[in-house]
């Protein structure tokens, strides 16, 4: 799935690209029902159409260098929609890791799964729980499928436990709920993408993505490519990440 062959246009795409590419890049895979629409095709087509497009994204990432890639797959709050959307959507990750992820581990990914195993079925269950085993050793890329995810939920999730192992109120930090999150042992992102124009973060990394940069595109996920990608990154590129400081504190922090 990843190796690809470079072309003349591959190489006018990296040298445009920033010095400073983002270590850990999430993204909301958004517009794959409009995409749909505006080509009277079903919704159930423009998930399918987006999955194929997770194949290109990846070799992407991998070629710019991108260490972690955390994509937003199923929220909490997608169950509410039509049932028969629902089950698609189920079906399409039980296909995707049937049919890729043999591909995926020889390729070095590192799959794992961020959310809730709670009212996914049993089967499907298994199928994630053995992915993330299969590949859990795997370095060239970490791939985080945010799967049955809801930011508010997973701080949820993180206090109830913190709770249980019997913290006391004052060992509480921002570092210790860190830990508890689903995204333990890996850095924040460095950037947030969201496509289909939308300007919401949609419950998505509420934690994680406190001093992120957020970029949104009006292209709906299914023809977020390459150069959709190397657009974001050249932003990225050209903004100043200042964790709270002043202009003159990060300049001399560089002297």
């Amino acid at each position: 799935m990843i190796p690809v062959a470079k072309t003349q246009n591959d190489d006018l795409l990296f040298e445009s690209l920033p010095e400073r590419v983002p270590r850990h890049i999430a993204i909301i895979m958004d517009g794959n029902g409009r995409w749909a629409k505006s080509r009277g095709l079903p919704r159930t087509e423009g998930h399918r159409y987006g999955t194929e497009n997770l194949r290109r994204t990846l070799k992407s990432c991998v070629e710019f260098g991108v260490e972690i890639l955390t994509i937003y797959a199923f929220s909490t709050e997608n169950w509410s929609r039509p049932p028969l959307e629902v089950r698609m959507l189920m079906r399409i990750l039980e296909m995707v890791i049937d049919r890729e992820l043999k591909e995926l581990h020889e390729n070095g990914v590192q799959i794992r799964h961020i959310g809730e195993m709670e009212g996914i079925a049993p089967v499907l269950q298994k199928k994630i729980q053995y992915a993330c085993d299969y590949t859990k050793d795997n370095t060239r890329l970490i791939l985080n499928v945010a799967f049955n995810y809801g930011g508010r939920d997973e701080i949820v999730h993180a206090v109830r436990r913190i709770m249980q192992d019997g913290f006391a109120p004052e060992q509480v930090t921002e570092d210790l709920i860190s830990r508890y999150l689903y995204t333990c042992g890996l850095p924040d992102p460095d950037l947030i993408i969201r496509t289909s124009g939308e300007l919401r973060v949609s419950n998505f990394l509420i934690w994680q993505g406190a001093y992120s940069e957020y970029y949104a595109t009006p292209a709906y996920w299914p023809d977020f490519d390459k150069e959709e990608l190397r657009k974001a990154l050249v932003e990225y590129g050209q903004r100043k990440r200042r964790f709270g400081k002043t202009d003159e504190q990060l300049e001399s922090e560089d002297e």
